[in-house]
């Protein structure tokens, strides 16, 4: 079967937690990088390969199209050690990966997107900057609690909701400018992710 392709934004957690994924799996696949503003990401979504207009997109070997990160995460992981096979253990690993989505991702990633974006520099006003710092900052210490007495979010391994939750908590300091030293059961997970085999960094380009 012919190789799976993804079209992933280089700098977007979102993209990064499947390039993630797919080198802790050490599966092959072919990296359409298609950055915010470039020619690449425009004929993507020109050409039809980007059919919900946004990014990443898995492109399966026999023709079929995967939107949405988490569901790829799902995909990929299912079946492999990284998704657990209880149904409590799923359901609990999949409430994560929506407070990912839903909470943790429109406040850690769009503080650091305003800052770092420059098209999008002028959304970032002092009042806007500031919410979403103290909303951010109370969303890293629900995480900081989830993983009271142990080393990932669903129990004694890592699953795919540690792996969303990661995408952008491992540049929530650097990017998004939260005080990470506030969250120290944050940073050691952050370490042990790092030092996971196989483990790529956001910069990492396949």
């Amino acid at each position: 079967m012919t190789e799976m392709t993804l079209y992933s934004m280089p700098s977007s957690g979102n993209s990064y937690k499947v390039r993630l994924l797919l080198a802790l799996l050490g599966r092959a696949y072919v990296h359409v990088p298609c950055e915010a503003g470039s020619v690449a990401l425009s004929e993507a979504k020109a050409e039809g390969k980007a059919p919900l207009g946004k990014l990443p997109v898995l492109h399966l070997g026999d023709g079929r199209v995967l939107n949405e990160s988490d569901a790829i995460l799902w995909y990929l992981g299912a079946g492999t050690a990284w998704v657990p096979r209880e149904p409590f253990d799923q359901a609990r690993m999949l409430s994560w990966m929506f407070f990912e989505q839903n909470r943790h991702e429109p406040v850690i990633a769009v503080r650091a997107a305003l800052r770092c974006y420059p098209e999008r520099a002028h959304q970032a006003t002092p009042e806007r900057m500031a919410a979403l710092l103290q909303e951010g900052h109370a969303l890293l210490a629900l995480m900081e609690d989830g993983l009271a007495g142990q080393d990932w979010f669903c129990g004694a391994s890592p699953t795919i909701a540690d792996i969303a939750l990661f995408g952008y908590t491992c540049t929530a300091g650097t990017r998004g400018g939260f005080d990470m030293a506030r969250f120290p059961g944050l940073q050691a997970w952050c370490a042990r992710m790092a030092a996971l085999p196989g483990f790529v960094s956001l910069e990492h380009q396949p």
